[in-house]
């Protein structure tokens, strides 16, 4: 059999992680088998459905490198597919024809909460045949009223509901319009879907639609109801835990690497192993090894990740990410370091892409002031002496390398008989405008030769203000 699984969000909003979780499974799924992996887009509540939240979805399947195998496809395409299977519901007596007003309805389902019984539709217009011509109509599916649907769970195991639990579900509206358990089986049917992968919210409308399947004579996918996504606080993800929206990770600084690899650690494991690539993932991923219990985000686990990832992958490929954030914080790189330079050195210092950007200013951006603290610990005049000596030696190098800037300062040092602390700190703080940076040898030669002789000078200007003040 070949392989054919499928990721269908509702355009409503942005991509959550559960979904990406979830679109993740399925993707490996497909790929580890060699199968077809789907895109359906969801959009039959036209209410909510926008061409913004499309985008969302799209924006981040295309960030996190799920690709797909057909579509995406679009439900509200493909209206006349799905009246010709309620059509045909209809004429083979598997659907009728309810005339009840959502007030009968609601009486309906009254009396049975107050009788202590499952409030559910109670059937009444099932086999009548005096049908008004005047009255709106909804389309119910003749849900069988024996039996038990047996569902075999690749995640949860065997679960099994009784039909008489069941009640006749609407699977068109009054204005002819399909209902979600409709389109789903359709879909699922028509495109030949053997495996659906989505979260355990679902589980209640998978009898439903095996019982709308079997109606229509169609192969019954396997399913696999993973589970949900937790804060923190043991309660359902959701915004008030922070981001939860995949392109705000983009956002936030991720990598989708670590997105990846993060997600598919909440509700999978394989042994104790932490970190993976998704070429490995392909090989090994199965859902017999997800687990049956919800799983909580930790965002610290996921910026141990994210660090793992900046600091260990190409330089080259994390600058590209990195381009991000340097346009939207509205960095000037046109004069400084490249980006792939700037990620190599400070790549083991930060968490994120968009601190790397926030920390790194000073390699591109000139300054007037010293970080307050910094400078009132280690601007002093005391600090004159030796910065003096760094810059003469600085200024004798004519090729401005690392090596060549480390000599340098070591040599200053040397003549004044000071350790590198009496130096290195005045130093790092006049050339940086803070007290932190990478290695102040790889430091000093991405900023250039130039720009910290200037700076030092600044330096040494403030610190003679500083003794003429006290």
């Amino acid at each position: 059999m070949s392989i054919v699984s499928r990721f269908a969000p509702s355009p409503t909003g942005y991509l959550h992680v559960g979904g990406a979780r979830t679109a993740l499974f399925s993707w490996l799924y497909a790929r580890k088998y060699g199968g077809t992996f789907i895109l359906r887009i969801e959009d039959t509540d036209l209410e909510r459905s926008s061409q913004e939240s499309v985008d969302a979805i799209l924006d981040g399947m295309n960030w996190l490198g799920l690709d797909w195998d057909q579509g995406p496809f679009y439900q509200t395409k493909r209206f006349d597919l799905y009246k010709e299977v309620v059509a045909q519901l209809l004429a083979d007596g598997k659907a009728y024809k309810c005339f009840c007003t959502i007030e009968e309805v609601d009486a309906m389902r009254e009396a049975q909460t107050a009788a202590g019984e499952k409030p559910k539709y109670n059937g009444m217009w099932r086999d009548r045949t005096d049908h008004p011509t005047d009255k709106p109509f909804v389309i119910r599916f003749k849900n069988p009223q024996e039996g038990v649907v047996v569902i075999d769970d690749l995640i949860k195991g065997r679960i099994e509901v009784a039909n008489t639990e069941l009640d006749d579900l609407i699977i068109a509206r009054s204005d002819g319009t399909p209902t979600y358990n409709l389109t789903v089986v359709v879909d699922d049917w028509k495109m030949g879907v053997t495996h659906v992968i989505r979260g355990d919210d679902h589980v209640n409308n998978t009898p439903r639609q095996m019982n709308i399947l079997a109606a229509l004579g169609a192969d019954i996918p396997k399913y696999a109801h993973v589970p949900m996504i937790l804060g923190d606080d043991g309660k359902r993800l959701s915004k008030r835990h922070g981001a939860v929206g995949v392109m705000q990770y983009r956002d936030d600084g991720y990598l989708p690497e670590a997105l990846l690899n993060y997600l598919v650690r909440l509700g999978w494991s394989h042994g104790d192993q932490e970190i993976f690539s998704l070429e490995e993932l392909v090989q090994i991923f199965d859902l017999s090894d997800c687990n049956r219990a919800p799983s909580a985000f930790n965002t610290e686990k996921l910026q141990w990740l994210n660090q793992h990832y900046i600091r260990t992958s190409d330089p080259a490929y994390v600058a590209k990410h990195l381009q991000w954030h340097v346009t939207e914080q509205k960095l000037d790189i046109s004069n400084g370091p490249t980006l792939e330079q700037l990620v190599a050195v400070q790549g083991e210092r930060v968490k994120t892409l968009k601190e790397m950007v926030e920390v790194s200013r000073y390699f591109f951006e000139d300054f007037s002031e010293f970080e307050e603290n910094a400078a009132k610990k280690h601007l002093r005049p005391v600090a004159a002496e030796p910065l003096k000596a760094v810059q003469q030696a600085l200024a004798a190098i004519t090729d401005w390398t690392a090596e060549n800037v480390h000599a340098a300062i070591n040599s200053a040092a040397e003549s004044l008989g000071l350790g590198m602390g009496k130096v290195g700190m005045p130093l790092r703080v006049a050339v940086t405008g803070g007290g932190n940076s990478p290695s102040l040898d790889a430091t000093l030669a991405l900023i250039g030769q130039a720009r910290c002789l200037a700076r030092i000078e600044l330096a040494l200007a403030f610190i003679s203000q500083r003794g003429e003040a006290a």
